[in-house]
C-alpha cells in the first residue's frame, strides 16, 4: 500500500524540487532537463494528490485515469507553464459520480501556485470530433497517463483515436491547418521580429508541435500505427529540429525564470540580458552582442518554421502525397529537370548545383508564381550554397537577379535565396544585415526582412484596389527601368550593418563596390547610389511645407528629372509601409502624393503666389468659380491674407464650412467643429486670435489624452484663426462615449474664451501621464532654418514623445512672442518630429531670439542639441 503524503510534506518536496532545477539551470542552461523535471514534479504531486483523495473518499480504481494534455502531456512542461489535465471515465455514470470529488485535485494544484485546468470526458466522447474545439482533439494525441486506471487510457490510445483519425482524419487537419495559418498571419507570417514571440511567433515552439504533430498524424494514417514519435522527420531535419527545440526551450526557461511568469517575449532587454548569459545549448560562452546572439535565434526558429509550413502545404493537397509524386516523377529517368509539386519546387538527383545559371533558374521560377523549396531541395541548396562563394559567381549575378527582382514574387525567392546561404554567397554584403536586430520602436522586423517587404510592397501594388495604391501603382508602370528601384530597395539599409552614425553614407561605399562588381553601366549605378543617398529625402520634406516654394523647388532640384522624381517617391512609399504594418496611414500616402505632385508641377514649370492678396485672381479664382459671384465677393474678406497653402490643403467645401464658422463669430466667439476623419478624428477652431492660442489649444487637447499627429495654424489680415488639428483617440474616449464629444468642445471652447484655466483641466484629467514606458531613448535635438522659407524661420524640433510635448513646445513660442504659421506634427514610434515656421512681429526671427528659442526649448524639454 502506498504511503499518503501529507500535503505540506508535497509541497515541501515540489517546491525543494523546483529550487534545484533552477539552480541547475542557472549553472547549465539545459532548459531540456527543467520541462522534464517539472513534469515530472507535477506528477508526483497529482499522484499524492490523488492517494490522498482516494484514502478519503469511495473512488473504485477502476473509475478514472488522469491524463496529461498539451505541454504537460508531452512533457515539457515549462517553469510557469498551465498544467492542463483530462479526467477520463468510462462513462457518464462514473462522471456524473465521481467528477467532483476530483476536482480536488487541480484545487489542490493551484494551493500550491500550481495553474491548472481540468476537463472530464469518457472514452467515448474522447472519439467525437468538435470543430469548435480542435485544441482537445490535438492534445488528445500528444497525452500520457498519470494515475489510476491505465485501461482506460490505453483504449483511447488503441481504439478512439485510431478510429477518429480514419473517420475524420482529413477534416482535422484542414482545422488545425488553417488555424496556424491564422496564427502565422497575426505576426505578419515571418520569424524576422525585433522582438518575437518564442512560443506562438512563426518559428516558436508552437510551430514545432504543430509540425510534429503533422507528421504524426500523416505517418499513423499511412501505416495505421503509432510512429516513433523521436523519429517523425527524416534523420538530418530530425537532428536540425532537435538542435532548433533545444536552444527555443532554454530561451523559454531563461524568459519564464526571468519574468516570474508565462512570458514568452524575447524582448530587448531580454535579449541582452540573454546574451550576456549566453543562453543556449549552441551558444558560446564569452562577451557576446544581443545582435549576434539573436542571429542564433533567428537561424534556429528558421528551421522550425520551415518544417511547419512545409507540412502545412504538403499534408492537405489530394490525391497522391508529395512523396508518392516525387517518387513517380522520379521514376521518369528525369535527370537534369526540375518540377513543380503540390507547389514545392523538387530537384531531379542529378540537377547541377555548381553552376549560377542552373541554380538562380530555380530561384527565377520561384519569383514568378507562389512556390516553395521543397525541404530537399532547400537543404540540397544549403549544401551547395558554399560552392557559389567565388568571385566568378558574383560577377555572373546581375541578368539572373534582375530579372529575379522585376518578377510578381520576388521577395519570396530572395528570403528564400537568404534561408539557403546563398544570397550572401552571391551579394556577401548582404551578410551586414542579414537577420539583423536594429533598436527602433517604430519598425518591427529585422533589417533584411524589411528589405524585402519594401520589394513585396511595390509589386503588390498592382494588384490593390485602395484609392493611394492606385496612384503609386500608375507611376510604377511607367518606369523606365524598375529593376534599379528594386536594386535599390534590396540594398538601401545594408550600411545599418556598419558601425556608424549615419548608416546611409556608410552603405553608399558598400553599395558601390557591389554595383561595380554586378557591372552596372555608370548610368545605372548613378541611379541607385541617388536613390539610396537620398532615400529618406522624402520623408524629410513631407515635414516641410511641401506648398512653400524653396522647399518644392530644392526637391524638383535635387530629384532633376520626373523618372528619378517617381522613383524616390515608389521608394520612399515602400520604406514607410514596410516599417511596420500601420506605418503608411492613409494620412502619410496622401501627403507623399502631395509631395510628388507639386515637385512634378514644379519641374513642369507650375507654380503659384504665396498669399491670397485681397481680390481673387488666376488660379485662385478658378479654384470657386462654381460658386455664386456674391458668395464669392463675400468670401474674399475672409480668404484676404490667407497662405496659398491653405487653399491647397482644403477643399472648397471645407473652406465654405470654414467660412461660415467665422461669419458666426459674432453670436460666439469660439467656433469648433469635431468629426471622424479616416481612422483618426478632425479638430477645427475658428476664433481671433490671441496671445497662447495653439498652445491652450494643443494642451487642451493633451490633456483629454489625444494624441496629436497633424495641425495646421491659419490666421488672415483681420486676425481671425482657422486652426485644424488631426489627433488619434488614444483611450477610446470618443469612440466609445458619444456623449463625450460635446463635453470635449464645450470644455475646451470655455478655456479658449477663458472662462476656465488650462491647468485646472490638466489636474482634472491627471496631467499629461505617460501610460506606457519609454521602450527607445531619444535625444532632444532643435534647429532653425532661415533659409528653406521666403516668409518664415523654420524650427525643427526631434524629441521624446509624450503626452503634452506640443503644448509645451507652443507654450514656450508664445512666451517669447512668437506667432506659429504653420505646424507640421508627425510621429514615428517613441520620436516625435515636430516643424514649425515661426514669425515675429511679421517677420522672421531675428537671429538672437532663434537662439533663445532654442535655448529654451532645451531647458523645457531636455536633451542635446
Amino acid at each position: 500500500m502506498a504511503v499518503v503524503l501529507s500535503s505540506n510534506e508535497v509541497r515541501e518536496r515540489y517546491e525543494d524540487g523546483l529550487a534545484i532545477l533552477r539552480r541547475n539551470f542557472e549553472q547549465s542552461g539545459d532548459g531540456d532537463a527543467v520541462v522534464r523535471g517539472r513534469s515530472l514534479l507535477v506528477d508526483d504531486v497529482i499522484a499524492a494528490c490523488y492517494q490522498q483523495i482516494t484514502a478519503q473518499e469511495s473512488i473504485p480504481e477502476d473509475s478514472v485515469a488522469i491524463v496529461a494534455l498539451g505541454g504537460y502531456g508531452r512533457g515539457t512542461l515549462l517553469p510557469h507553464s498551465d498544467v492542463d489535465l483530462l479526467f477520463l471515465f468510462e462513462d457518464p455514470k462514473q462522471e456524473a459520480r465521481h467528477k467532483d470529488k476530483l476536482s480536488r485535485v487541480y484545487l489542490d494544484l493551484w494551493d500550491l501556485k500550481i495553474r491548472a485546468s481540468a476537463t472530464a470526458r469518457t472514452v467515448s466522447e474522447c472519439g467525437q470530433l468538435d470543430p469548435g474545439n480542435v485544441e482537445f482533439t490535438v492534445s488528445l494525441l500528444e497525452s500520457r497517463f498519470v494515475i489510476g486506471y491505465r485501461e482506460l487510457f490505453e483504449r483511447v490510445r488503441a481504439k478512439v483515436l485510431p478510429t477518429l483519425l480514419r473517420k475524420n482524419g482529413k477534416g482535422l487537419i484542414g482545422l488545425v491547418s488553417e488555424s496556424a495559418r491564422s496564427r502565422h498571419h497575426k505576426y505578419a507570417n515571418t520569424i524576422y521580429h525585433l522582438e518575437p514571440n518564442v512560443k506562438e511567433g512563426p518559428g516558436g515552439l508552437r510551430d514545432y508541435n504543430l509540425a510534429c504533430w503533422l507528421a504524426l498524424v500523416s505517418k499513423f494514417r499511412h501505416s495505421h500505427s503509432w510512429p516513433d514519435t523521436n523519429s517523425l522527420f527524416e534523420a538530418p531535419l530530425q537532428k536540425e529540429l532537435n538542435s532548433a527545440v533545444r536552444f527555443l526551450t532554454s530561451i523559454r526557461c531563461f524568459l519564464h525564470y526571468r519574468n516570474g511568469r508565462d512570458d514568452n517575449l524575447l524582448s530587448w532587454e531580454a535579449q541582452d540580458s540573454a546574451a550576456e548569459n549566453a543562453v543556449g545549448p549552441t551558444v558560446r560562452s564569452g562577451k557576446l552582442y544581443a545582435s549576434q546572439w539573436m542571429r542564433e535565434y533567428f537561424r534556429n526558429a528558421r528551421s522550425i518554421y520551415g518544417a511547419a509550413v512545409q507540412l502545412l502545404e504538403e499534408l492537405p493537397a489530394k490525391g497522391k502525397s508529395l512523396t508518392g509524386r516525387l517518387r513517380h516523377w522520379r521514376g521518369r529517368n528525369v535527370t537534369t529537370a526540375f518540377a513543380v509539386i503540390d507547389g514545392a519546387v523538387v530537384l531531379a538527383p542529378s540537377y547541377p548545383l555548381d553552376q549560377v545559371p542552373d541554380v538562380l533558374a530555380i530561384f527565377e521560377r520561384l519569383a514568378q508564381d507562389p512556390l516553395r523549396l521543397s525541404i530537399q531541395t532547400q537543404r540540397r541548396l544549403v549544401d551547395a550554397s558554399s560552392l557559389l562563394d567565388t568571385p566568378e559567381a558574383q560577377r555572373s549575378l546581375w541578368p539572373h537577379l534582375r530579372r529575379i527582382l522585376t518578377s510578381q514574387q520576388a521577395a519570396d525567392a530572395l528570403r528564400a535565396m537568404r534561408d539557403c546561404g546563398l544570397l550572401d554567397a552571391l551579394l556577401p554584403e548582404f551578410k551586414l544585415i542579414d537577420a539583423l536586430v536594429i533598436r527602433d520602436f517604430f519598425h518591427r522586423y529585422t533589417v533584411d526582412e524589411h528589405s524585402f517587404l519594401t520589394i513585396e510592397t511595390l509589386h503588390g501594388l498592382k494588384g490593390s484596389r485602395s484609392e493611394w495604391s492606385g496612384r503609386f501603382a500608375e507611376i510604377l508602370r511607367e518606369l523606365e527601368k524598375p529593376e534599379l528601384l528594386f536594386l535599390s530597395l534590396l540594398l538601401h539599409d545594408v550600411g545599418k550593418g556598419l558601425e556608424t552614425e549615419n548608416h546611409v553614407s556608410a552603405g553608399l561605399s558598400v553599395v558601390r563596390n557591389v554595383l561595380l562588381r554586378l557591372g552596372l553601366v555608370d548610368e545605372e549605378r548613378d541611379c541607385v547610389e541617388f536613390l539610396i543617398q537620398n532615400h529618406l529625402e522624402m520623408s524629410a520634406t513631407m515635414r516641410r511645407d511641401i506648398f512653400e516654394l524653396r522647399v518644392v523647388g530644392a526637391l524638383a532640384e535635387k530629384v532633376g528629372t520626373p523618372e528619378m522624381l517617381k522613383m524616390l517617391t515608389l521608394l520612399t512609399y515602400a520604406d514607410i509601409s514596410s516599417v511596420n504594418p500601420e506605418a503608411m496611414t492613409e494620412w502619410k500616402a496622401e501627403n507623399l502624393w502631395h509631395v510628388y505632385a507639386v515637385t512634378s508641377n514644379f519641374l513642369n514649370r507650375h507654380a503659384d503666389d504665396e498669399i491670397v492678396h485681397g481680390t481673387l485672381q488666376g488660379a485662385t479664382r478658378k479654384k470657386f468659380q462654381s460658386l455664386p459671384p456674391k458668395l464669392i465677393k463675400d468670401l474674399e474678406p475672409f480668404l484676404d491674407g490667407l497662405p496659398q497653402r491653405y487653399l491647397r490643403i482644403y477643399s472648397t467645401e471645407q473652406v465654405l464650412r470654414h467660412f461660415e464658422l467665422a461669419s458666426r463669430l459674432w453670436q460666439e466667439p469660439v467656433q469648433i467643429t469635431l468629426a471622424p476623419y479616416r481612422d483618426l478624428y478632425e479638430f477645427t477652431v475658428v476664433t481671433t486670435d490671441k496671445p497662447f492660442l495653439f498652445a491652450t489649444l494643443s494642451g487642451a487637447l493633451s490633456a483629454w489624452g489625444m494624441e496629436i499627429l497633424t495641425a495646421n495654424a491659419f490666421s488672415n489680415r483681420k486676425g481671425v484663426v482657422v486652426d485644424c488639428f488631426h489627433f488619434k483617440d488614444r483611450y477610446r474616449t470618443l469612440d466609445l462615449n458619444p456623449s463625450e464629444h460635446d463635453r470635449l468642445k464645450k470644455s475646451i471652447a470655455e478655456i479658449v474664451r477663458g472662462d476656465r484655466s488650462l491647468e485646472h483641466l490638466i489636474r482634472a484629467r491627471s496631467g499629461f501621464r505617460r501610460s506606457d514606458p519609454v521602450r527607445v531613448q531619444v535625444d532632444t535635438k532643435i534647429m532653425t532654418d532661415d533659409n528653406s522659407s521666403a516668409h518664415s524661420t523654420l524650427l525643427e524640433v526631434v524629441a521624446q514623445d509624450r503626452p503634452g510635448l506640443l503644448y509645451n513646445i507652443a507654450n514656450t513660442l508664445a512666451e517669447l512672442h512668437c506667432n506659429i504659421e504653420i505646424a507640421l506634427i508627425d510621429t514615428e514610434g517613441e520620436m516625435a518630429l515636430d516643424v514649425f515656421y515661426l514669425t515675429s512681429n511679421g517677420s522672421k526671427l531675428p537671429a538672437d531670439l532663434q537662439e533663445t528659442v532654442c535655448t529654451r526649448l532645451h531647458e523645457r524639454l531636455g536633451g542635446s542639441t
